[in-house]
């Protein structure tokens, strides 16, 4: 076998282990500190080649037939980009976090202004709830995120925050836009089929590219809690609070739609992409900022596993047909 015939394996291997694999590198990244100081300063390429992969895969013509239905889409995308980060916003204001710790306050905005996950569809069909919702979801949001972002950024951030809004915008916008030129350009030269045939490789790439993001987040995390244990119980009890609290929250204003479709609303909106927000300040961000969003990574990876139950549960209960057509 060939050296690039035994990478293409290993690669289709691993992609093959899923939300397994990806659970295991967040543990990865906590035992060997040295990895995420060599790969913090690749961040931004990483995010970067994860949103191209995150493109590459989204089909046009499926995704114009699942905007047929807009009124649910619209209305998920509204609740997640707007009303969300408001939300957590003024909760911050009303108890004078931004005062009493600036650094996590601008973490939770920087958390809440970003679009959901681009694995956020990948985590729904492994918990076989409609990942379509999500994708065409996911799609709207992330358009909206290079005009929203800025937005409340100078409405709660204010000088926390040294980028300028307008910098943040255009940094999001040429992200986004430069990331679903690249995917497009590509899906056009190899071809849908082949994209398609080598699901298992490009998974494995997606994992290890995953791996330079979450290692670099993680770097500080278990010296941090040898330091002061308490301090990162209370940000990692945070982490999972936040999380459950907004997929909570959004799971009963989108009720109405089934409870299957509501949860599966509520898992996006709480999977925020808080690695476009560290490309987009290029990592100039206060060490309390890393160090929760490496804790978040707790919550969003380990959620597929930790709710199969209760999804088990939701499902013989529902019966609402899923938006695909």
């Amino acid at each position: 076998m060939s050296p690039l015939a035994a990478a293409a394996a290993a690669l289709a291997w691993l992609g093959r282990q899923g939300t397994g694999a990806i659970a295991a590198i967040v543990f990865i990244g906590i035992a060997v500190p040295p990895l995420g100081a060599l790969l913090k300063p690749f961040v931004t390429a990483a995010i970067f080649v994860l949103l191209c992969i995150a493109f590459l895969r989204v089909d046009a013509a499926a995704l114009r037939g699942y905007l047929g239905r807009p009124a649910i889409v619209l209305a998920a995308t509204a609740w997640t980009m707007l009303v969300v980060p408001i939300l957590i916003g003024a909760a911050g204001l009303a108890i004078g976090l931004d005062t009493r710790s600036p650094d996590l306050f601008l973490a939770l905005m920087l958390n809440a202004v970003a679009s959901p996950m681009m694995a956020a569809p990948a985590f729904a069909a492994v918990l076989g709830l409609d990942a379509t919702l999500v994708l065409v979801t996911l799609v709207a949001s992330t358009v909206l995120t290079p005009f929203t972002a800025p937005g409340f950024a100078y409405a709660f951030i204010g000088p926390a925050l040294t980028l300028s809004p307008l910098a943040l915008g255009l940094k999001l916008l040429a992200i986004l836009a430069g990331s679903a030129l690249i995917a497009v350009v590509l899906r056009r030269t190899v071809g849908p089929a082949a994209i398609e045939r080598h699901k298992d490789e490009i998974d494995g790439f997606n994992i290890l590219v995953i791996f330079v993001f979450v290692a670099a987040v993680m770097e500080n995390v278990a010296a941090r809690f040898f330091a002061a244990p308490m301090v990162m119980i209370a940000l990692a009890a945070l982490a999972f609070g936040v999380n459950l609290a907004v997929l909570g929250v959004t799971a009963l204003v989108f009720a109405r739609v089934g409870r299957e479709r509501a949860f599966v609303l509520g898992l996006m909106a709480s999977q925020r992409n808080m690695g476009l927000m560290l490309a987009a300040t290029g990592g100039a961000l206060p060490d309390l900022v890393w160090l929760y969003f490496g804790l978040c990574q707790f919550p969003i990876y380990l959620s597929p596993q930790l709710l199969k139950p209760l999804v088990r549960r939701l499902k013989p209960a529902n019966g609402s047909a899923p938006l695909s057509t």
